[in-house]
């Protein structure tokens, strides 16, 4: 929509069934409806409420792309949406103006569905819909402006502390705090609202699922800012792990023992043709698995990946750049290269451990 690409994820049909059934329910007691009726109000409600979370999202979407950022696509699931960009605002003001378009056309979207619901008779099918598409709009609207991540309003509270502070990262974080208390918050609520019968049983799962989603959501978002802080320390010059260079064919033990007894005993194993040019790169965890009294009569070439395979970086990219080819391309080692040379090997181990030194990984 727009030119911007949409997404159906399949836990739509979760969301789909469950609300049908509750405002089906709900449809037939104040309206005195069929069953039948009941879901086909209760499936034209759902479409009614995605087109709502639609709009809002959109309001991201456009309101990013006229700030000069590229929107890789909106997305719809079990608890609502979300707009996936590809790239962060690069000021507080930009950051502000996209967070809060969203709640901005589910307000805009709210007060249509209230005029509609005040002029429409009462008692009928319209006044119902209605009224329940102003409630959801204001309490999507509402709900998202509460200042923490990884809702809007947390966006809009990172883009004030950045502002002040002149700090994005300490930004995201305080904001990530903040949003693991709203979780914590909303958790509270929902189990006070299902004792005291105001919120259906059936809807407590979603409810508990949104809460826990606000969490993880927040912890994310305070990882990833000291993960972002820490990326100036990326040197690909000093995290490469050097490499030791033998010829095709060379047996996997003889290749073992030529690192030992070299200057480096952690050393990556390239593989080269008979012109000395690196075409392969040994896989560590397909040689370790290699029993011992085996590897005198295997070639290394048996367990090596074509360096063709493998994802490359240039030894002077920074550490936004190291990270953006991380993510599009995931692995366990990429080849770091000047020019035409391979100048060592950078296993994703070591990239983590630098990040997060104080997070325990699998090596």
């Amino acid at each position: 929509m727009f030119g911007v690409p949409l997404h159906l994820n399949a836990s739509m049909v979760l969301l789909t069934l469950l609300v049908t059934v509750l405002y089906a329910e709900f449809a037939r007691r104040q309206l005195d409806l069929s069953q039948v009726a009941g879901y086909l109000i209760g499936f034209g409600f759902v479409v009614s409420l995605l087109g709502s979370v639609l709009l809002h999202e959109l309001g991201h979407a456009l309101t990013a792309r006229r700030h000069g950022i590229g929107v890789r696509g909106i997305t719809l699931e079990l608890l609502g949406g979300y707009t996936e960009m590809d790239r962060d605002a690069p000021t507080p003001r930009v950051d502000l103006l996209v967070s809060l378009a969203g709640p901005a056309v589910s307000a805009v979207l709210g007060a249509i569905a209230v005029a509609a619901t005040l002029a429409l008779p009462d008692g009928t099918l319209a006044h119902q819909l209605a009224f329940q598409l102003a409630v959801s709009n204001v309490i999507v609207a509402l709900f998202n402006m509460l200042p923490g991540l990884p809702l809007d309003g947390g966006r809009a509270l990172r883009a004030a502390v950045w502002a002040v502070t002149r700090d994005r990262h300490r930004g995201t974080e305080v904001a990530g705090w903040v949003g693991r208390a709203v979780a914590v918050g909303t958790a509270a609520l929902v189990a006070l609202l299902t004792v005291t019968r105001v919120l259906a049983p059936l809807a407590l799962p979603l409810m508990l699922l949104v809460a826990f989603t606000l969490w993880r959501g927040a912890g994310q978002s305070i990882r990833l800012a000291r993960i972002s802080r820490r990326l100036p320390l990326i040197d690909l010059s000093r995290l490469a792990r050097p490499a030791l260079a033998v010829p095709a064919g060379t047996p996997l033990a003889e290749a073992y023992r030529r690192r030992a007894e070299g200057s480096n005993p952690g050393a990556a194993l390239l593989v080269t043709d008979p012109t000395g040019r690196p075409v392969a790169l040994v896989d560590p965890a397909a040689a370790q698995a290699v029993p011992v009294e085996r590897r005198p009569w295997l070639a290394v070439d048996a367990v090596a990946r074509s360096l063709a395979d493998l994802p490359a970086l240039p030894v002077g990219l920074d550490g936004e750049r190291v990270m953006e080819t991380v993510q599009t391309h995931p692995g366990a080692q990429y080849v770091v290269t000047a020019g035409e040379d391979v100048v060592g090997i950078l296993h994703i181990a070591d990239l983590a451990q630098l990040l997060e030194p104080q997070r325990k990984m699998n090596t």
